[in-house]
């Protein structure tokens, strides 16, 4: 049995970053959810190492990415035969802003992408998003740029969609 100490409020203080950065990086909630939820089960299961970690919430945030490409990869196909057949979509989805931010970041290069999702997701300063994406500073700084600049382009682009459609 794992030790429990300190788990819980582990869960609880870091569940609402983790959660928010794997869906920007996937862009589906449930896959979000679910991902996020495996790597707390895999974090709970190892409990008396990983809180031994100096950062146990990397950890986590490192499976939980590892799972979510791994069930996309696996996913992918049959999500194209899927919607190749006219499926309904039945369950509400998120709303239509949240859509348009996370389908323009889907369309960013992984690295700036997973830049803009630590920055401004997790809340992370640059230092660490360097520190966690073995990336210089400078580096950092250069993705956060021309991943704003490539979203205001693009979400810019969805509102004169938008407009022109009105």
């Amino acid at each position: 049995m794992p030790d429990v100490d300190g788990f819980d409020e582990f869960y609880r203080g870091s569940r609402q970053r983790l959660l928010g950065f794997v869906y920007a990086l996937t862009g589906d909630l449930a896959e979000a959810q679910d991902a996020v939820q495996e790597a707390y089960i895999r974090a709970w299961q190892r409990w008396s190492t990983v809180s031994g970690y100096e950062e146990p919430e990397a950890w986590v945030r490192v499976v939980a990415s590892r799972i979510a490409v791994s069930r996309w990869r696996s996913l992918r196909s049959r999500a194209r035969a899927y919607l190749r057949h006219g499926a309904n979509e039945s369950v509400p989805g998120p709303d239509t802003a949240t859509v348009e931010v996370v389908t323009a970041l889907r369309r960013l290069p992984e690295e700036q992408r997973t830049a803009i999702a630590l920055y401004y997701l997790m809340g992370m300063p640059v230092a660490e998003v360097a520190r966690q994406t073995a990336a210089p500073v400078g580096t950092v700084k250069a993705r956060l740029s021309r991943g704003r600049a490539a979203l205001a382009g693009l979400l810019a682009v969805s509102d004169l969609e938008e407009a022109a459609d009105a």
